[in-house]
């Protein structure tokens, strides 16, 4: 039986198969060992060949800088001489102050239409520096399209240096009147204006546009020609190029350049594993934390009573918390993200909001006050706020941060407070009236006593001329009549006195004068005196501003005061019985001061330190509230009651009061 047949490889193809896989793969390792340091040259070619065009662009830029600020210096010293504000001294001076930005302006000129030197900043008398062509021309070509224009730089007479002169044509009413010429020297702008820095790199040169060279720095030798760049510096007028070649080299190849980057590679690798996981270790373990203090942190606001919001430096809320989303009525989602005006600003108040929302944005903003919001259902709310800077890690502010507390429950106890404190003063009127109820029993016997006689009078003139026949005489009757008459009207003007006074009413700030108040209670005043003998002296001058106070409150002090000091004279002798009443304007805080003065003992340094006390009181029939009432209407009005020695025996008390604009 014959066996199948199999082809068979000759010797040779499979001799070629086993070498040439390896070889190709050598070749292949070759290749890339050759072509990654080609590949790596290239790369630091081309970023050595990018820097020296970045580099060559910022010293263009600087050079072109330094030539526009003398340009606009030259322009405001041209409209300075067009409008003729400086004299041929001054001129030079600021002449002689532009050569001061640098030593690569040489000289600036003042020419007339002429061409002819007026004023220059060279010492001595003016020469004629602009013989060149190339400066003459660009003189021309200015004055033609009138814009300033270069001159191309080139050697000037008696000078080796290569100078560039820029001309700026003057016009006066439309007219050419001549110009300012700056002079340059070209070798000097890349001495002053090329950092030493690019000059110890590379050597800079300044060509024309037949690439010849204008001026050169070569601090650190010769550049190669293997990188370099040409910028023109585009100046109006003139063509000049900066030129930078490198003084470095091709960058050299290492012969184990690639396995020490193999090595370098894997050891990096290994290392940036390790620190990668750290990293992730660290970042875990505080993403955990920070998880857990945010926790912390939304269940502490979350149970806080205390609003609190944040704004960015634009007024901006931030963040609110829930309780402050309670006190406004508003959820999160309608105040996060927006900008004033806010939705719970009362209207009533807005003014007052604008006023410190502009203080939010110039930086400033007042850290505790009181104000209204305006709760969803319309509903006011009073709140204390407390703001503070808000910063950031670096310590720089980034906003605000605002504590709000509801006070509604603090302002219904400051009301109740106000109504038992108007209770106390309506106690104290009626109290002051159970005082003067027997000396007005007898101010009103007078006053009627003296109209049943006038009357009586009168009745029987009037039946005696009835039984007569006779005509009633009524120049003796009107006399009488009259007087009645003035006696009610005495009488009346004691019982008004007295109602206004002890009526009850709500607090209410008017624009009154003094002397109406004191012409208010001076029969109540002229009562207390005349029981204890008092002589009462008013000063309140004609001239003095209106106040702006509660009237009766006012009394009820004035009233206190005064009985005060009427009592406190009972004891002394009758000539030095003199209460004076005082008022005058003081103009640096803008009130009137009103004095109640007494010739009395005086007060005791024991007694002046409880005077105010509440229930504290040196009369056995007294109830210690009458100057402590007295204190707290005056600081209703902004003011403070003191009291103070009179230098003629005796005590002064005074109040102010704020005047009327």
């Amino acid at each position: 039986m014959k066996k199948p047949f199999s082809p068979v490889r000759p010797p040779q193809l499979n001799s070629f198969l086993r070498w040439t896989l390896p070889v190709v793969l050598v070749l292949l390792f070759l290749v890339i060992l050759f072509w990654l340091p080609w590949q790596a040259r290239q790369l630091e070619n081309n970023e050595r060949q990018e820097q020296l065009i970045a580099d060559t662009l910022w010293v263009e830029q600087t050079i072109r800088f330094q030539l526009r600020h003398d340009e606009e210096s030259l322009r405001t010293l041209g409209a300075d001489l067009g409008a003729a504000r400086l004299d041929r001294d001054g001129l030079r001076a600021r002449m002689r102050q532009l050569l001061k930005n640098g030593s690569a302006l040489r000289r600036v000129s003042w020419l007339d239409a002429d061409g002819h030197v007026l004023v220059s900043s060279d010492a001595g008398p003016a020469r004629e520096p602009f013989t060149s062509a190339s400066s003459r021309a660009a003189a021309e070509r200015a004055r033609k399209i009138h814009t300033p224009q270069y001159s191309q730089p080139e050697a000037g007479d008696g000078e080796p240096a290569m100078l560039m002169d820029y001309h700026l044509p003057l016009y006066r009413a439309g007219v050419y009147s001549g110009s300012l010429v700056a002079t340059y020297r070209v070798a000097k702008l890349l001495d002053d204006m090329v950092p030493w820095w690019f000059a110890q790199d590379n050597q800079i040169s300044l060509l024309d546009r037949d690439d010849k060279v204008l001026a050169r720095r070569a601090a650190a030798g010769p550049g190669h020609g293997v990188y370099t760049h040409k910028r023109a510096l585009d100046l109006p007028g003139a063509t000049v190029v900066l030129f930078t070649d490198s003084v470095k080299g091709e960058p050299r190849l290492l012969p184990n350049l690639l396995v020490g980057s193999v090595i370098a590679l894997s050891l990096g690798l290994l290392g940036s594993l390790l620190a990668l996981w750290r990293h992730i270790a660290r970042r875990l373990a505080a993403e955990s934390a920070l998880r857990q203090q945010m926790t912390f942190r939304t269940a502490m606001e979350n149970s806080l009573v205390t609003g609190l919001r944040a704004r960015d430096l634009e007024g901006r809320v931030t963040y609110v918390n829930p309780a402050f989303c309670q006190i406004v009525g508003y959820p999160p989602e309608e105040l996060v993200g927006k900008l004033p005006p806010m939705p719970y600003w009362a209207p009533e108040a807005m003014v007052d909001y604008q006023q410190r929302f502009a203080g939010v944005l110039a930086g400033t903003i007042t850290p505790q006050f009181e104000t209204l919001f305006q709760r969803a259902d319309g509903t006011r709310v009073p709140v204390l706020i407390f703001e503070a800077p808000l910063v950031d890690k670096d310590g720089t502010q980034t906003g605000w941060m605002g504590s709000i507390l509801d006070i509604s429950d603090r302002k219904r106890i400051e009301e109740l407070n106000r109504q038992q404190h108007e209770k106390l003063q309506t106690s104290a009127r009626m109290a002051t009236m159970g005082e003067l109820a027997s000396m007005l029993a007898h101010e009103l016997n007078q006053p009627l006593a003296a109209i049943s006689s006038y009357t009586t009078g009168a009745l029987n003139l009037i039946a005696r001329a009835t039984d007569s026949g006779a005509a009633v005489d009524t120049a003796i009757l009107k006399p009488a009549l009259e007087q009645a008459s003035a006696q009610a009207r005495r009488a009346g003007q004691i019982i008004r006195s007295v109602h206004e006074f002890v009526k009850k009413r709500e607090p209410e700030r008017q624009d009154v004068a003094i002397a109406a108040l004191v012409e208010g209670i001076g029969a109540l005043i002229e009562l207390q005196a005349r029981k204890c003998y008092v002589t009462v002296e008013t000063g309140i001058p004609a001239d003095l501003p209106l106040v702006r106070a509660d009237p009766v409150m006012i009394e009820q002090v004035l009233l206190n005061l005064t009985r005060n000091a009427i009592e406190a004279m009972q004891d002394i002798a009758p000539e030095r019985r003199v209460m004076r009443l005082r008022a005058r304007f003081d103009p640096l805080g803008q009130c009137v001061t009103v004095a109640v003065s007494d010739q009395g003992h005086g007060i005791p340094q024991d007694v002046a330190e409880r005077l105010f006390s509440p229930f504290f009181s040196t009369k056995a029939e007294g109830m210690g509230m009458g100057l402590n009432i007295c204190r707290t209407a005056i600081e209703f009005h902004g003011g403070t009651l003191n009291h103070s020695a009179n230098p003629r025996g005796g005590t002064i008390f005074e109040f102010p009061l704020p005047a009327v604009p």
